[in-house]
């Protein structure tokens, strides 16, 4: 593994591939804590809750968007790039949470939705209105609605069409999502610059990444379908280049809804490189589909597919986010079964996928929590956490949208849950009140006086992840069981010198779907004779066989991480 000496920053020391070894959480300003009482989540209420985030184990936090804008699509429609959303806050106390969040060795990652604007953006407005002006060529107009016919709809439960006529142009505006969210002109140098420009903006001010969203629809032809277009990787390249040059450690991540072997080509190649990290997408609906149906043969299939990627670029991987839990990446079959297992009521549904937390999704089942986490934290790449599935905070399938999992974080037993002092009138969403569910009941001060508690789980099974950096930066071997319910697989890494403790090691990991207990035998012929170690609590367990086989109890939808070999374990 090549590495890189370290570079500092502001309260801050890391070294190049920092982004590997990281536990990210999202966290949604809105919905997180509310410092003046308005009813929205702010800015100075995350500040206040990083000490929280940092005993949690998190590494790095993702934010969404929290520019000025119309908030017609939680503020992925974008006003203004370089200013925050007023009820957020102030660009000052950006800066101050960059500062703090440095200050615990934690990093900031924003979203940069640079596909689009909201047409209330002044761009829009002035490309509209003077056509032939500084502006007129930042969209994509077009006199007819028929060009790009090969391009898909995206929003197909709310869209009918790629394009909408603007009265004001009296021409068709595109945009890949909502008609309110016109398209950016990539094929305008000018926009290009603008582009290179906000990403400066928000670097210079201390920032450690950027999520690049919907990465692949930057540019259009009437050749292609509109999706990672040769074009789009150009450009990519191109930024990529800038941000290695001018801002050394910071990074770029791909949200690119595909499946693997396209995602990756967003990566780049080790000459010219693209992002540095991308969200796994396929693998999520998988772990769904298999703690229903028993079954872990999809799973070990994606697992076993083998994409090539650059020495310095990692993969995201995520359980549940602020969007729905798509189900594109499935076929019909697979996903009429998921729609009936995880979505039986509409309300539940989103476009093509699921709008539901990771709890109500797993009817509040601590086995499949637990389950669903350590296969998480155990994959190749860099785990995403979504705020309050940490506690198992629930879902209101009433509200609109995606809003039915961005209500406010619960805190406490206390009125709004602790998130507002507001009248409840007035908050932004409602807590979240169901039977299951209940703030009184599912908060983070309950559960910091239980030991055994979700929080408690979560918290511990991140601190045993970053003792050993084999999860973060080794390899993965899927290995061969006799049973149809269990999913085994070793982490190898063969350690880099160069971190304290960052030695050696080889993990057996083992997740069992099947809901009774199964008895099963692996297929270890490279360990034959090796001894085993639990990671959590170091107990020994049966040496793998001299023929290289090892036979497993597991109990009901439970888990191991074994650590290979003599030496015992670390934690």
């Amino acid at each position: 593994m090549s590495f890189t000496a370290p570079i500092t920053l502001p309260g801050l020391t890391l070294d190049l591939n920092w982004y590997k070894r990281s536990v990210f959480y999202e966290v949604m300003i809105r919905s997180f804590v509310d410092s003046n009482g308005d009813g929205t989540g702010d800015l100075a209420g995350l500040i206040s809750k990083l000490d929280y985030l940092q005993w949690l184990g998190v590494d790095a936090l993702w934010l969404p968007p929290f520019y000025r804008s119309p908030l017609r699509d939680g503020g992925y429609d974008v006003s203004d790039f370089r200013a925050v959303l007023p009820e957020f806050g102030t660009i000052d106390e950006f800066k101050e949470l960059v500062t703090k969040a440095h200050e615990r060795n934690m990093r900031i990652v924003m979203d940069y939705p640079l596909n689009h604007t909201s047409d209330q953006h002044e761009w829009f407005q002035q490309s509209r209105s003077d056509p032939d002006g500084p502006y007129g060529d930042y969209y994509v107009w077009s006199d007819t609605d028929d060009k790009y016919k090969d391009i898909r709809i995206i929003f197909v439960d709310t869209e009918e069409s790629n394009w909408t006529f603007d009265p004001v142009r009296r021409q068709f505006f595109f945009h890949r999502f909502f008609s309110h969210q016109p398209d950016l002109n990539f094929e305008n140098p000018a926009v290009r610059e603008e582009v290179f420009n906000i990403v400066r903006f928000w670097l210079d001010l201390g920032v450690d990444g950027l999520r690049l969203d919907a990465i692949p629809y930057l540019f259009e032809s009437e050749e292609g379908n509109g999706e990672g277009e040769p074009p789009t990787h150009d450009f990519i390249k191109e930024l990529r280049a800038m941000v290695d040059r001018d801002y050394p450690g910071r990074i770029l991540v791909a949200e690119a809804n595909q499946w693997p072997r396209e995602v990756a080509a967003f990566f780049g190649t080790e000459e010219e490189p693209e992002c540095h990290m991308a969200f796994d997408f396929p693998v999520m609906p998988r772990i769904f589909y298999s703690l229903r149906s028993q079954q872990a043969d999809e799973l070990v299939r994606i697992l076993s597919e083998t994409t090539d990627i650059p020495s310095d670029a990692g993969w995201g991987v995520f359980l549940r986010n602020h969007d729905e839990l798509t189900l594109e990446m499935v076929s019909e079959e697979y996903r009429q079964a998921m729609y009936g297992w995880y979505a039986y009521d509409p309300r539940m549904r989103s476009n093509i996928g699921i709008r539901r937390r990771l709890a109500p999704l797993l009817d509040n089942s601590r086995a499949e929590l637990e389950l669903a986490h350590a296969i998480l934290f155990s994959l190749p790449g860099s785990p995403f956490l979504y705020y309050g599935d940490e506690i198992g905070m629930g879902d209101n399938i009433w509200l609109n949208d995606r809003d039915a999992s961005r209500t406010p974080m619960q805190w406490t037993p206390d009125r709004n849950a602790g998130f507002s002092t507001a009248d409840p009138g007035k908050l932004y969403l409602p807590v979240v009140q169901s039977l299951v569910y209940n703030y009184s009941q599912i908060n983070v001060e309950s559960q910091l006086a239980q030991s055994r508690s979700l929080l408690h789980w979560i918290r511990n099974v991140i601190h045993v992840r970053k003792a050993h950096p084999v999860f973060g930066m080794g390899d993965m071997t899927v290995l061969q069981t006799n049973h149809e319910s269990v999913l085994a697989f070793v982490r190898s890494y063969e350690g880099s010198g160069t971190h304290f403790g960052d030695q050696p090691e080889d993990v057996l990991c083992v997740f069992s779907f099947a809901h009774n207990p199964v008895a099963v035998t692996i297929d270890m012929s490279e360990y034959a004779g090796s001894a085993l170690y639990d990671l959590f609590g170091g107990g020994v367990f049966p040496t793998v066989n001299e023929d290289g086989t090892l036979t497993l109890t597991l109990a009901t939808q439970s888990f191991y991480w074994l650590h290979i070999g003599e030496g015992g374990y670390r934690r």
